[in-house]
């Protein structure tokens, strides 16, 4: 009788242990499964940007429920398939950036025109009241987005420069700690180069307005974006070669991702 018990008994806690294995190991399991989704999501919502090229400096951006614009040229019926944009960035005075039919086709009301100085006085008098001036390092918050003015300039500096330090802004846009580089029309500047935690950077390379690729890559490399975006890249003697771009940015570090949009679709 007691071997018997004492067989039963031993039974018992085998059972009870295999049991436990399983319970456990479906747990584990579980948990696994709960701790990736979080991470999941966390890296989809930080990205929660998408870019849509209108043509070489014009873009609209859609960042989660917000859009705005850069550059607004072509004429309004280049944006008739985009969203009203919740404010407009604009980086310089040249027609290839700024174009006062295209923002009075758009008829904005009362959106806000973020613009340098050189800009606003070159703008008519019926889009002033929209205007928000910033000079260099100069910043503006705006429907949850803090933006920063950049310094964008050619080298050497001269005083007969296509792009004189000072009249012009790239931008730099953070929201819940994501942060866009916008360049403008710039070289490789020491602005640039001394950025830090930029999530993803747009950034110029023509000829001879701003600046080569192989210098546009040394720079991006020097501020390590997680993503860049050669963009503005339609010179005197066409388009600039933006897979060289990517090739030397990718040697120099991998981790870089190169995305390539197309800014010209027309050609």
């Amino acid at each position: 009788m007691k071997r018997t018990i004492l067989l039963l008994s031993i039974l018992a806690i085998f059972q009870s242990c295999k049991n436990d294995e399983k319970s456990n190991g479906e747990k584990a399991k579980k948990g696994m499964v709960e701790n990736k989704s979080p991470e999941v999501n966390e890296q989809e919502d930080s990205y929660d940007l998408d870019i849509k090229p209108i043509s070489h400096a014009t873009a609209v951006f859609n960042w989660g429920k917000e859009t705005f614009y850069t550059d607004p040229v072509g004429g309004a019926e280049a944006f008739a398939n985009a969203e009203k944009p919740d404010f407009v960035l604009i980086t310089d005075i040249h027609g290839d950036h700024m174009n006062a039919e295209t923002l009075q086709g758009l008829e904005l009301d009362s959106i806000k025109i973020i613009v340098p100085q050189a800009v606003k006085e070159d703008l008519p008098q019926d889009l002033q009241a929209n205007l928000i001036v910033l000079a260099n390092g100069e910043n503006y918050e705006i429907d949850g987005f803090h933006i920063k003015a950049i310094p964008m300039y050619n080298l050497p500096q001269t005083k007969d420069a296509m792009h004189v330090k000072g009249r012009g802004n790239g931008y730099l846009v953070e929201k819940d700690g994501f942060t866009l580089y916008i360049s403008g029309d710039t070289e490789d500047i020491p602005e640039m180069r001394n950025l830090e935690n930029i999530d993803v950077a747009l950034v110029s390379m023509n000829l001879p307005y701003t600046m080569t690729v192989e210098d546009a890559a040394a720079g991006v490399l020097a501020f390590q974006p997680k993503k860049v975006i050669p963009y503005h890249y339609r010179g005197k003697n066409g388009l600039a070669d933006i897979e060289k771009f990517k090739k030397i940015v990718n040697e120099g570090n991998s981790k870089i991702q190169v995305e390539l949009l197309d800014w010209y679709p027309e050609m």
